[in-house]
């Protein structure tokens, strides 16, 4: 057999040969010079956005090649934060050429946080290489300010936050001392007894602090601290820190640092309405990245929350060139590209009248259960007061509680009894006992029966059954359309959430006697009521006022005048409730003559459990009053309503 032909290793070497001058002519690929030097313009320029350059042939300046795969590389690292927000690259005109050498403008436009457009206008270098135009790559490219080893860098400056202003146009919300309670845990000897000392002088603090201040992880904390650590306790306003100063001082490990912070006068004033401004959560960070970053201050709930874009303003940002330090990391250099001033919040002016509002707050003040009052004047219908309690507790009840209004109702069953020409002021009524209708017997409380009496006397008295057997004198929407006669049920805009009521209708015989005071499935808010009870002093239904400024856009149209011949004798008989009805506890308060209606809400089977309100007003200021599980009004709605008058 003759030996067999030694071919496979020149076919080797052949094969390498070629794959050598492939590569090289990768080096070498550009678009052809039948387009013109524009083809390589647009493909670099495509190719810096999508971060494929394969399609280009790059030199440096000496003319040295460069692989399209070390300029992207280049492209990423001098991106710096701006890496994953490209920018947008558009070529102005044609390249001028000059023998082998070209030059095309283009315009480069980053999209930085907040929306903000840096652009500005660069030249790319073209060489003419056999057929191919070469782009000339340097860091000079991206920003003619640019060297090799420089990363782009952001820094951002937070906008000034705009305040809540109140009716007289000064903030609520002011910078305002506090005092940061901590302890240092290489100095605490008793963690324990430290505990202990602190929960009992923190309990001292008038008013209360809400919720209490909760020291149960404190040795945990302590624990896990490092020995010369600042454990931060609580933070107390000055005021309330001077009140015990003394008994907290000097206890071992205790530290104190003073502050700032933007704060109402008192920490319950309009809380729940006004919202808080706190360090941003982690929820705000994952729902608005490109909003916030961590150490930003963001409203939460209330208006600080619904507003919080227009308060907090527009934070400035700049463009800024970083570069290795000794041990790699990033530090920012001198040079600044690019500038965008922060732009300052607009504030909110609203209607709230700071003395109003210190008043509403301090009668709720000793309320411990949940509680509300809203306070509105009633010649130009400016909320002056919207407070909640116990104390700085989070959610508005004066706006967004649904709740029965119970006998308060009778103020609306009254006046659509007496639109109807059912009743009069001194035409007599039975108010027995007890009332039977569809075999459910409805009753008064404590029992009390008055017999056959004015009218007038039954609603001083809050008679529910007397409201029951005039009842069908309503029918079955007569009391929701009366009750749309005062805004209930209405689409109010007032640039905050707000529960307007939903008033019962088309209901069997026993729905409407239990609506016809305040039973049954009518529900209301304390906002709903104090407007209400303004457009009986008023003679009609206006839109409260909340916010001047935005001004809300869809104010709800007012309501028709009310009858004199109806409103009238209802003012009358609210008259008469202060003065020799449930509410003669008010009959001695200094000022104008209180007018007003009582109200006690069952608001499940138990008849035992009940709400407690009281609406009124006095000149010309109008308000409604309830408390929570408060049982008796005369117990608790009403002891509220005299300190706050």
């Amino acid at each position: 057999m003759p030996p067999a032909r030694p071919f496979h290793r020149p076919a080797r070497r052949y094969l390498a040969v070629v794959a050598a001058v492939t590569m090289a002519a990768g080096l070498l690929t550009g678009c052809s010079d039948s387009d013109g030097p524009e083809g390589s313009v647009d493909a670099f320029l495509a190719g810096w956005r999508s971060g494929d350059l394969t399609p280009v042939g790059f030199i440096d300046p000496t003319g040295a090649r460069i692989s399209a795969e070390q300029v992207t590389d280049e492209l990423r690292a001098l991106a710096g934060e701006l890496v994953d927000t490209p920018p947008e690259l558009h070529r102005s005109g044609d390249a001028e050429i000059t023998q082998d050498t070209a030059t095309s403008r283009f315009r480069v436009t980053w999209t930085l946080p907040g929306d903000t457009r840096w652009e500005y206008d660069r030249e790319l270098r073209l060489r003419l290489s056999g057929d191919d135009w070469q782009v000339i790559w340097s860091p000079e490219v991206v920003h003619e300010q640019l060297t090799k080893g420089d990363r782009l860098g952001l820094r951002r400056t937070v906008a000034t936050r705009a305040a809540v202003l109140d009716a007289a146009g000064e903030p609520i919300v002011t910078p305002r001392p506090v005092v940061r309670v901590g302890v240092q845990p290489s100095e605490v000897t008793d963690v324990r007894k430290l505990s202990a000392d602190l929960t009992a002088a923190f309990r001292a603090v008038k008013p209360p602090i809400t919720p209490p201040v909760d020291l149960s992880d404190l040795p945990k904390r302590i624990a896990e601290a490092k020995p010369d650590a600042f454990v931060e306790v609580v933070t107390l306003r000055r005021a309330a820190y001077d009140q015990i100063r003394s008994r907290i001082y000097d206890l071992p490990g205790t530290k104190y640092q003073s502050d700032e912070l933007d704060l109402a006068p008192t920490r319950e004033f309009a809380r729940a309405l006004l919202g808080s401004v706190d360090p941003a959560q982690a929820d705000d960070l994952k729902a608005h990245p490109d909003r916030y970053v961590a150490g930003d201050l963001v409203g939460h709930g209330g208006l600080q929350g619904r507003y919080d874009v227009r308060l907090r303003g527009v934070p400035g940002v700049s463009v800024i060139t970083r570069r290795p330090g000794p041990d790699g990391t990033l530090v920012p250099t001198d040079t600044e590209l690019f500038r965008r001033e922060p732009q300052p919040g607009e504030s909110l002016k609203t209607t709230l009248d700071v003395r109003t509002q210190n008043a509403a707050d301090a009668a709720l003040r000793a309320e411990k259960r949940n509680s509300a009052l809203v306070a509105v004047r009633i010649s130009d219908r400016a909320v002056l007061a919207v407070a909640n309690g116990p104390g700085a507790a989070g959610m508005n009840l004066a706006f967004t509680a649904q709740v029965p209004p119970g006998s308060t109702f009778k103020m609306v069953s009254t006046l659509g009894l007496l639109d109807r020409e059912a009743i009069t002021l001194d035409g007599r009524v039975d108010c027995p006992k007890t009332f039977t209708v569809e075999g459910r017997s409805f009753k008064n409380s404590n029992d009390f029966e008055l017999g056959s009496v004015p009218f007038r006397t039954v609603f001083a008295r809050s008679c529910n059954t007397a409201f029951a057997a005039l009842a069908p004198q309503l029918g079955p929407d007569g009391l929701a359309e009366t009750g749309r006669t005062l805004g209930l049920e209405g689409t109010w805009d007032l640039g905050v959430e707000a529960f307007t009521g939903k008033v019962s209708t088309g209901g069997s015989a026993t729905e409407q006697a239990a609506a016809a005071f305040g039973q049954g499935t009518t529900q209301v808010s304390p906002l709903a009521m104090a407007a209400a009870t303004a457009a009986v002093a008023r003679g009609r239904w206006e839109q409260p006022n909340l916010l001047l400024d935005p001004a809300p856009q869809q104010r709800a149209e007012p309501g028709p005048q009310l009858r004199a011949e109806s409103v009238e004798p209802l003012r009358t008989m609210m008259r008469a409730v202060v003065t020799t009805g449930t509410g003669k506890a008010l009959a001695d308060v200094p000022g104008d003559p209180v007018h007003g209606k009582t109200g006690t809400a069952e608001y499940d089977d138990n008849p035992a459990n009940t709400h407690a309100w009281f609406v009124g007003w006095q000149g010309d200021v109008a308000f409604a009053v309830f408390v929570e599980k408060g049982g008796s009004s005369t117990d608790s709605a009403v002891p509220v309503t005299e300190r706050f008058l």
